[in-house]
């Protein structure tokens, strides 16, 4: 993939592909993006991390927050640690998107959903 500049997030424009290097918090208050941490994008997630709980929060979390379907979104590794590389297929308004996201963090908190049983 080629690089935006930033060595968390890569832009593939032959494929549209995105890739981004995501470090997960589980168990946190609220799903929320909270900056970069190290080469990293940390993301805090309300959801447990066990029975893939966390992983189908954090792809729930990106796709409300990007606007784009869940299948669009893949973990390509890492699904049981917290160091994560995601993929998402969309066009370089998505990585402009997360750029801002990633610097302004006023802006990104979200309010934990009801888990349902």
């Amino acid at each position: 993939m080629a690089d935006s500049g930033s060595s968390w997030i890569r832009y593939d424009a032959a494929s549209r592909r995105i890739g981004l290097t995501i470090r997960v918090q589980p168990n946190a208050r609220r799903n929320e993006i909270a900056g970069l941490h190290g080469d990293s994008l940390k993301i805090r997630i309300a959801a447990p991390a066990v029975d893939n709980k966390a992983n189908a929060a954090l792809i729930e979390f990106l796709g409300e927050m990007l606007d784009v379907p869940k299948f669009s979104i893949t973990i390509r590794r890492g699904a049981t640690g917290r160091r994560k590389i995601v993929e998402i297929t969309g066009g370089r308004e998505l990585v402009v998107k997360l750029e801002a996201l990633a610097v302004d963090r006023s802006t990104i908190r979200h309010p934990q959903s009801t888990p349902s049983t």
